[in-house]
């Protein structure tokens, strides 16, 4: 399945979606948004802004090979990342979540990564340009990375302050797909969900902005491949975060 045309809505000529706009109702105790109307902005880390794939596996090998499971290639992490820690490690080890051995695993997996978050980790190309360029909305940024070191890399990576709002993997009883994390990022803001654009690399973040009847737009060449995001269907499929802030600008929505 292909994307549309560059910064078009996801399936070209092929069919249109509604809009979330079209489709949301107003939730409870939030003024109706006007319609067409975009008042800020909420990005995904991971593979959206920034480009952590090889501290998460670093991290996760260590964990791995500490514990006596075996060691996987970058790659193969990648592949799991996006729906938190736990389950990130649960996936490398090939364990249930129920598992006992997935508690020692998942905390030395954090233990290392607090540690030690940004010896690889780059703000994605682009990524810095379309913040400035957007800095005018209210921006906030919504991930299932464990909080204290969603903390440590934005002060790393000097983004911290392009943020009114961070809502992190464990603030909450639970994180994306769920729409909780962006219902509490609205609220913070003050701002209605279908005024909200919900930006991500994964199928995660098209699902919770949905869900929370928010607009959603998918950036390729994430973390996890292009692969689920396509099939999830976010309204607008980007080739990368440059094309943003014309989308931002020019569409009605």
């Amino acid at each position: 399945m292909g994307s549309g045309p560059r910064g078009a809505p996801f399936g070209g000529e092929r069919r249109r979606e509604p809009s979330l706009r079209e489709r949301a109702r107003t939730p409870v105790g939030v003024l109706a948004a006007r319609p067409g109307l975009i008042r800020g902005l909420v990005f995904d880390l991971d593979g959206t802004l920034i480009d952590s794939r090889a501290d998460i596996a670093r991290a996760a090998n260590h964990a791995l090979t500490l514990l006596g499971f075996p060691e996987l290639p970058e790659a193969t992490i990648a592949g799991y990342v996006g729906d938190g820690a736990r389950k990130l490690m649960a996936r490398a080890a090939g364990l249930s979540l129920e598992d006992p051995r997935l508690a020692p695993l998942h905390a030395e997996f954090l233990r290392y990564y607090t540690a030690h978050p940004v010896v690889s980790t780059r703000v994605i190309p682009g990524a810095a340009r379309a913040l400035e360029a957007l800095s005018r909305y209210p921006l906030a940024v919504c991930t299932n990375k464990p909080r204290v070191t969603t903390e440590r890399v934005l002060a790393a990576l000097d983004l911290a302050h392009r943020f009114r709002a961070v809502v992190a993997g464990d603030d909450l009883p639970v994180q994306k797909p769920d729409p909780a994390p962006i219902l509490h990022i609205a609220e913070r803001l003050g701002i209605a969900p279908p005024e909200l654009v919900v930006i991500g690399d994964g199928a995660q973040d098209v699902a919770a902005g949905r869900a929370a009847k928010a607009h959603t737009v998918g950036v390729r060449g994430g973390i996890q491949g292009d692969a689920r995001l396509i099939d999830a269907e976010p309204e607008v499929l980007l080739d990368d975060l440059s094309e943003l802030p014309e989308l931002v600008r020019t569409s009605s929505w």
